[in-house]
């Protein structure tokens, strides 16, 4: 297993520092009560009008059917290393506001903060959480049956950490390979674009 810590310019919290994206997971279940804890972790995201336009079907590998169903959803080069996750997840934003009926142009905004809560509540449980954009929508609404006014968003592996000793070599150097971001000073602008803060060394 692999730690990799953020090599943050300045203090941030450990979760976030800790939380990284593995594509190697072990075969131990989740707990019922975990998964619990995840998906309160999403209930309390904040989200335009408090609409919470958020749904997420998931598929624990114990239950086969539902299981194969989300990971046949996958890309293939997601599927090589997704399908050892105990579980998988697939995010659904409801694309109009629940007390009026009009566009949500935030849902997918909103969406990624319910994720980021999971992510975060994840990280404190020891558990590791990759989202992927490698998914075919098509075939999820499909497959999913879907409301028409429902749009899939993101696709999302859980699990606990494990070894990468089974995975394919290239999949192996990408789970060992250094964490990177680009810095602060790339995309924080003062007063107008274009315009580095004095305050950002």
């Amino acid at each position: 297993m692999y730690e990799k810590p953020a090599d943050s310019k300045y203090p941030i919290h450990d979760l976030i520092a800790g939380r990284w994206s593995p594509v190697a997971f072990s075969e131990r279940a989740i707990e019922p009560k975990c998964l619990c804890s995840l998906f309160e972790a999403v209930r309390w995201a904040p989200s335009c009008y408090n609409d919470q336009p958020w749904n997420f079907v998931v598929g624990i590998r114990s239950e086969p059917d539902p299981f194969q169903e989300l990971l046949s959803c996958l890309v293939p080069q997601n599927a090589e290393w997704a399908q050892y996750a105990p579980v998988l997840a697939l995010a659904i934003a409801r694309t109009k506001f629940s007390h009026n009926g009009k566009p949500n142009r935030h849902a997918w905004h909103d969406i990624g903060l319910a994720i980021g809560n999971l992510l975060v509540q994840a990280t404190s449980m020891g558990l590791a959480v990759h989202p992927m954009a490698g998914f075919l929508p098509d075939k999820a609404r499909e497959i999913l049956a879907l409301p028409v006014d429902h749009e899939p968003v993101t696709a999302i592996a859980i699990g606990y950490p494990g070894e990468s000793t089974f995975l394919s070599e290239a999949l192996r150097v990408r789970n060992a390979a250094p964490r990177s971001r680009r810095p602060a000073s790339s995309f924080v602008h003062s007063g107008r674009w274009g315009r580095r803060p004095e305050w950002l060394d």
